[in-house]
């Protein structure tokens, strides 16, 4: 894969003008799709640089704000398929542990060990610790649910990945850690937020600049993770649980 050269945020569309009918067999929103892909210049940045997804450059603008994949770092990667933040991750640590996870099965990204498995199982924390050696430096989560169409089912869809996937970090992130997750706005995170920031030292919100403008997607970027104890000692000083 070539070396990543920048992070792409000054690219633009500008100068990219391609037209794409429908055909018989194509309909309207596909048509629209592939016209998007076509004229998205992140598309072929990735293309060119051997990324297997655009979303390389999300992680890639978050890495450069907020210094999250240093070398050394020991990375998860929830729902990796296909592989484009995990590739990121292998560049940024040099050498760490890097674990791509996903229901689905995954060809194998050059550096990190690939695991097919649904990390809502009892046993995934585990045999994820035991991949990477120990516990995580970083969970991250681009996760989506396939779009509906309707605004508020998509946000609380997803909103019910984010959740899973925090509980999933809860139990792999070292002290310190940091937990990266992609939401959309809607209302319903608001209750999220306010777990991290009681079990996170610092919780900012994101958009890089390769998330497209027309989408709701926004990323939260947990860091200086507490761990559980703190959540115990803030229920034994409301009276413990019922």
């Amino acid at each position: 894969m070539t070396k990543s050269k920048g992070t792409g945020s000054q690219l633009s569309g500008r100068g990219l003008t391609v037209r794409v009918k429908t055909a018989a067999k194509r309909s309207v929103s596909s048509a629209r799709w592939l016209e998007r892909q076509l004229n998205d210049p992140y598309v072929a940045e990735a293309k060119k640089r051997g990324y297997r997804s655009r979303a390389a450059f999300k992680l890639l603008q978050l890495d450069e704000k907020y210094h999250l994949l240093k070398p050394g770092t020991r990375v998860v990667d929830l729902g990796a398929a296909p592989g484009g933040w995990t590739q990121v991750a292998v560049e940024k640590v040099r050498g760490a542990k890097v674990v791509g996870l996903d229901i689905l099965g995954m060809e194998d990204v050059p550096g990190a060990i690939t695991m097919q498995m649904d990390f809502l199982l009892p046993e995934a924390p585990d045999q994820l610790k035991a991949a990477l050696g120990g516990p995580a430096d970083v969970v991250l989560s681009d996760m989506a649910a396939p779009t509906t169409g309707h605004p508020k089912t998509d946000h609380l869809r997803i909103m019910a990945l984010a959740y899973a996937a925090y509980a999933f970090a809860a139990e792999v992130l070292a002290p310190g850690g940091a937990f990266v997750a992609k939401l959309f706005q809607g209302g319903a995170e608001r209750s999220l937020l306010d777990l991290l920031k009681r079990d996170f030292a610092v919780v900012r919100h994101a958009k890089p600049p390769a998330s497209r403008a027309d989408s709701s997607e926004t990323y939260v970027v947990a860091t200086g993770f507490r761990g559980a104890t703190t959540r115990r000692d803030d229920d034994a000083a409301e009276g413990g649980e019922d």
